[in-house]
């Protein structure tokens, strides 16, 4: 049984318990005597503990079975809740989540066995004077059938099971070359639910001990779970009682284990070229020459296919099938028509494709999309760590949960918001202190908040905090050289504040693990202009500060308007534009040495595209020309192009690894005809 099938599985599964762990724990801050909850960690704790035993990853199961015993005793009232024990389960949850991530990277769970935790867990059982009496530890079951008491005969299924001649052979064959056999009956928790994986990994146990030789039930039945919650094996091993008996006892949900010495005499002459074909040879029972349990065991070493499923709701993929089906029939229809007197039927059928295509898309856009929640519910956690980091009283406040994004923006949005939420609480929000003396509630608050805008995901990050200081990043910026002082005058407050996504610009004055290296909002604004989207920063002194971020709701299929550049045909994202209008060159004014137009009162700055693409323009002595207005948040330019060619609904294609620090391009498109247009990045151009 190859267990690599299961990793990706493994994978998604044991993130979701991990954040259900961290939801419930900091809810258990809030409320220490909830039992529910106790009863809720308790049950995830013990269900991440049976997985990573089923994978065979055995430093989180150790690490989650200490939680487990500790957790238990919660449970039944001999340890109480209290902040340093909360502190220590966090540190788990950590660790648990660094396995999981090694996982990912490599298959393997490391060999960090984090016994600094498993010592704390330990000792907090040892000074409350309670022993871990977890519901799954095991007496050690004597070996001895005359020992047993008659219960235990009654359950011993393997005594009562009768022999082949084959298998009688073996067996003494085995006993003749000094090697025993034992009986074993496996008795597995009633409340298990993947009895079958649970009987694979007691097999696999087994194997690395000697030569199973027979089950009951058979095999395939213990696979398709036809037994009730014990099933029986025989055992041809050098090993003693005692390690058999660890070994299984250690396997989570396994409840019991009962064990006997089998013994055979056997008479009967059998003939010698089917003794040598059947029976088992002492390296075949030998462990150290199983080659199967070897191939099992090198099965993690590949390294999964991590964050690449998507779970669907059965109504979307419903309708899939339906638009696929309706493709099968339009394919049919255009097979059927006649080249002679075909053009009412052919465009009938091309425009009933034009809006299957068009509803496929967006039901494939559906299928995609995920609720940005998977990546808000790991906040609550960063947020309760980072104030008692800075010793500050922080709340969160979240809203727009299920708003939902392509899965591609939910995989990278996650680090630009930890870097936005790591800021409020460093820069924006003020110290307790500060805070009362300003008549302010000592509670800082940071709002992070999600809804859909057209075509947009919008996700702000806002604080009631002090804001941002434009005099401080002016005089920062003119202190390290980036400005001048008659530059600095020059620019307005938000020029001022763009400064911030400078790289290596910060305004911390001491350097920690929370900020001041001037790695934040640079990667920030990198990052989301990289996913197509832009971000900017509303402020005011005293009240606090708001980061917008706008995001694409989908990166793969998109409206654009294809536009003519000299021999060119280049695409622009519908979403970034405003309107298109004919300018007279006349009404081309500069400021700054910067070609602007008067747009109905707003100040527009032109951006000549031929120049900007090295392009030879057809026609420079035009009287007017087509400019595309396009926006970047607030900010607004004019695109001056050729000609208008229309909307277009693209796929986007990657420019490949090769050509990936194109700023002014943002991919590229296959256009009906076969030829190849690029896809402008409007936000690097503005």
């Amino acid at each position: 049984m190859d267990i690599s099938q299961y990793l990706e599985i493994f994978i998604e599964e044991s993130k979701e318990h991990l954040q259900s762990l961290n939801e419930s724990l900091l809810e258990l801050e809030k409320n220490t005597g909830n039992i529910e909850l106790i009863n809720e960690v308790f049950r995830v704790a013990h269900t991440l503990k049976g997985m990573s035993a089923t994978m065979g990853y055995k430093r989180m199961q150790k690490l989650t079975h200490d939680m487990e015993n500790v957790l238990s005793e919660i449970r039944n009232g001999n340890i109480e809740v209290q902040a340093e024990l909360l502190d220590i389960l966090f540190q788990c949850l950590d660790a648990l989540e660094q396995y999981v991530d090694l996982i990912v990277e490599s298959g393997s769970e490391g060999d960090k066995n984090n016994q600094d935790l498993i010592d704390k867990l330990n000792q907090i059982l040892n000074e409350d004077n309670t022993v871990a009496n977890n519901s799954e530890e095991k007496k050690e079951m004597q070996p001895s059938q005359k020992e047993s008491n008659n219960d235990d005969l009654v359950k011993r299924n393997h005594l009562n099971i009768n022999f082949s001649d084959y298998e009688k052979n073996v067996i003494v064959k085995a006993n003749q070359e000094n090697f025993k056999v034992y009986g074993i009956t496996i008795f597995i928790s009633e409340s298990c639910v993947l009895k079958s994986a649970r009987a694979f990994i007691v097999f696999r146990t087994l194997e690395k001990l000697g030569q199973v030789i027979k089950s009951y039930p058979i095999v395939q039945d213990i696979e398709d779970e036809k037994f009730d919650n014990n099933f029986s094996t025989f055992l041809v091993t050098q090993e003693s009682t005692k390690q058999i008996i660890d070994e299984l006892n250690s396997i989570a949900e396994v409840t019991d284990v009962l064990l006997d010495e089998i013994n055979i005499t056997y008479e009967e002459e059998v003939n010698k070229e089917e003794e040598q074909k059947k029976v088992v040879k002492q390296k075949e029972v030998n462990p150290t020459n199983n080659d199967k349990t070897q191939k099992v065991n090198n099965t993690n070493t590949k390294k999964p296919k991590a964050n690449r499923t998507v779970r669907v709701d059965i109504e979307r993929l419903d309708t899939l099938m339906n638009l696929v089906s309706e493709l099968i029939i339009i394919k049919n229809g255009l097979e059927t028509i006649e080249l002679k007197n075909t053009s009412h039927n052919f465009n009938e059928q091309i425009e009933y494709l034009e809006r299957i295509t068009t509803n496929l898309h967006d039901a494939v856009m559906k299928v995609r999309m995920v609720p940005i929640e998977r990546v808000f519910n790991r906040f609550p956690r960063l947020i309760r760590d980072l104030s008692r980091k800075l010793n500050k009283n922080i709340e969160l406040h979240m809203s727009g949960e299920e708003t939902e994004l392509d899965r591609t923006v939910i995989d990278e949005i996650g680090d630009p918001l930890v870097h936005l939420l790591r800021n409020a609480g460093d820069h924006g929000l003020e110290t307790p202190e500060v805070r009362t003396n300003a008549g302010k509630n000592p509670v800082g608050n940071i709002y992070l908040r999600a809804y859909q805008d057209g075509n947009n995901v919008i996700i702000e990050v806002n604080d009631d905090g002090n804001g941002i200081d434009v005099q401080k990043v002016k005089n920062k910026a003119i202190s390290n050289g980036t400005l001048s002082s008659d530059q600095a005058e020059s620019m307005t407050d938000q020029e001022i504040i763009d400064l911030l996504f400078r790289p290596s610009f910060s305004t911390a004055e001491q350097i920690s693990d929370v900020s001041g290296r001037g790695v934040g909002l640079d990667v920030v604004k990198t990052k989301i202009e990289a996913l197509g989207g832009d971000i900017e920063v509303k402020t005011e002194l005293g009240k606090g500060s708001k980061f917008i971020i706008r995001l694409p709701l989908t990166l793969a299929i998109i409206q654009a308007l294809m536009v003519n550049l000299g021999e060119e045909k280049y695409a622009i994202p519908l979403n970034t534009i405003q309107n298109i209008e004919d300018v007279q060159t006349s009404e081309i004014k500069y400021i700054q040495n910067q070609e602007v137009i008067n747009l109905r009162g707003h100040v527009i700055p032109l951006i000549r595209l031929h120049d900007k693409l090295d392009i030879i323009s057809k026609d420079n002595e035009k009287d007017s020309l087509t400019v595309v207005i396009v926006n970047k948040g607030e900010k607004q330019a004019g695109m001056v192009v050729d000609s208008l060619i229309g909307q277009q609904e693209i796929v986007i294609k990657t420019l490949g690894k090769y050509l990936t620090n194109i700023k002014l391009i943002a991919g590229a498109t296959i256009l009906g005809d076969g030829e190849v247009a690029l896809i402008l990045d409007v936000n690097s151009l503005v």
